[in-house]
């Protein structure tokens, strides 16, 4: 059975960011310290890693007042329709599934073949019938707790560029980028425009995940999850690039763990991709109608497991005249 590095599709390895002494800064030994003692732990068997990360994904739950504040809020919004004690169960499963999705990620970044033969997938035929055609690929994802390993899993069916937030904190984003170049074609930062075109025009499968709320400087208000939210345009935009005969193909990934999170011990977990048809007529002459497909679609997705979607960011923080007051 091949592992999942012999099947990785990658034909191009960006090179290393450089490391730089100022890491080795005071202001850096916490986070020098914290992967000190995680990074021992992946080399656990994975049902001690899931064990580990739903006690971590509970502490942190407690702990972090703010974050399940936001958790809650956006739920409550989210699911009126649910008893408030359901909303904060699934608010502590959220971050039982961002506990596990630590070493999902760190294990997709540094031992990827502990994966081999966990992945189904469906409607790969949409994407390899726009590959058939040509056309580069916008592939529309989510924040989903197991983010990387999302991207590792897709990569074993086709080469993937990914469009990025940089960290903030330099020696994360140095950690993070390193790791993640053996994933990825191409990472794309979101700042990085020219880019971005480049890999269209290349014809090349870009992730990209605008669910998010970055405000409305290049968003408008559209309905998530029946709750008007400020909605990234950039996929419309993206989606008018390129050859104008044969533009980009616009799909969406789900990705997740259909395991429960007690995972048996010497079993292995199971994770299910699925790829969406393409949107048709899209983008419309109407920005707000298309907004509201997106979410619409990536909303259908995130409803096949609410838990594994991360709640904890502020989805609703601006409304048309300005910042609302939910998280207050």
């Amino acid at each position: 059975m091949p592992s999942i590095t012999d099947n990785h599709k990658q034909s191009h390895l960006e090179p290393k960011q450089p490391f730089k002494w100022q890491f080795l800064l005071p202001k850096y030994w916490g986070i020098w310290l914290l992967l000190a003692i995680i990074l021992p732990l992946i080399y656990l068997p994975l049902a001690w890693q899931f064990w580990l990360g739903r006690k971590i994904g509970i502490a942190i739950y407690h702990l972090a007042k703010t974050r399940q504040n936001d958790t809650l809020v956006n739920l409550r919004l989210a699911f009126p329709e649910k008893p408030e004690a359901e909303r904060e169960l699934m608010a502590k499963q959220v971050f039982v599934n961002q506990g596990i999705g630590i070493f999902e990620t760190l294990c997709a970044w540094l031992r990827p073949n502990v994966f081999t033969r966990t992945v189904s997938i469906s409607g790969l035929q949409h994407l390899i019938s726009a590959q058939q055609q040509g056309r580069a690929v916008l592939l529309l994802g989510a924040h989903y707790t197991m983010l990387d390993l999302g991207g590792l899993l897709l990569t074993q069916f086709t080469p993937l560029d990914c469009v990025y937030r940089p960290q903030n904190n330099a020696l994360l984003e140095w950690l993070v980028y390193n790791c993640r170049r053996k994933l990825f074609e191409h990472q794309i930062s979101h700042r990085n425009m020219r880019a971005l075109v480049n890999s269209i025009k290349a014809n090349h499968v870009i992730w990209y995940s605008p669910d998010q709320d970055f405000g409305l400087k290049h968003g408008v208000m559209a309905p998530f999850f029946g709750v008007p939210a400020a909605t990234i345009t950039a996929p419309r935009r993206l989606a008018k690039l390129g050859d104008k005969a044969h533009p980009p193909v616009v799909v969406a990934l789900h990705a997740y763990r259909q395991t429960a999170d007690n995972l048996p011990r010497g079993k292995r977990p199971h994770y299910h991709l699925t790829i969406t048809p393409a949107l048709d007529n899209y983008p419309s002459d109407d920005e707000v109608f298309d907004a509201k497909r997106v979410n619409e679609l990536l909303e259908g997705l995130i409803r096949i497991d609410p838990t594994q979607w991360m709640w904890f960011h502020r989805r609703f923080k601006h409304n048309e005249s300005g910042r609302t007051d939910y998280y207050d």
